[in-house]
């Protein structure tokens, strides 16, 4: 699965956000953009730890028109499950975004991110409004993501179409861009080093 191509799927078995169960969730965000996250398990350690900072982000993501879908290869009732265990007690609580369930690896078999036990690597993806993969990142098992730079890449997508300008190193909500040619990477470099 590469940069520039369609998502694979669109639909998969969910808990939703109220805690209900839908077996054929459609959840990409058509109109809107799409940050889907997987993680290796339910009931694991860095795991709850991404899930219940991208639930205190969510706020964040919808102000920007993104929604938050995390993925497993666990059972819908096992993400039920976890939902309802307390964050004490190695539990998410009640997160405010649904949860897949890719049991049979019809997703990430496509995406190629399934490590040798079955279970997937810490993959993310941003989708843009034609559910079109713009950004990826691949963590092995140990390292947990950082949500603050997926929402910095919301902010870039969102920025590059609606200016047209490219976002150098770095860049951050708020900066300019700079035109995608020799002249502007110049331009910008030029005022870097001043």
């Amino acid at each position: 699965m590469m940069i520039g191509e369609k998502f694979p799927v669109s639909k998969a078995a969910a808990v939703l956000a109220d805690g209900s169960i839908d077996g054929a969730y459609e959840f990409i965000n058509k109109g809107g953009y799409t940050v889907v996250f997987f993680y290796p398990l339910d009931f694991t350690f860095v795991c709850p730890t991404e899930l219940v900072a991208f639930d205190k982000a969510l706020g964040e993501f919808e102000a920007r028109g993104c929604k938050v879908v995390g993925a497993s290869v666990d059972s819908v009732h096992s993400h039920a499950a976890w939902r309802r265990t307390a964050l004490k007690d190695g539990g998410i609580g009640e997160i405010g975004y649904p949860l897949l369930s890719d049991m049979n690896r019809e997703i990430s078999a496509p995406l190629g991110i399934l490590n040798g036990d079955g279970v997937t690597y810490r993959a993310s993806y941003l989708l843009d409004k034609e559910g079109t993969v713009r950004h990826m990142v691949i963590n092995d098992l140990p390292l947990g993501r950082s949500v603050s730079e997926m929402l910095r890449m919301v902010d870039a997508l969102a920025f590059y179409e609606e200016n047209g300008d490219v976002c150098p190193a770095n860049w951050q909500k708020g900066e300019g861009g700079m035109k995608a040619t020799r002249e502007g990477t110049g331009s910008y470099l030029a005022k870097q080093a001043a």
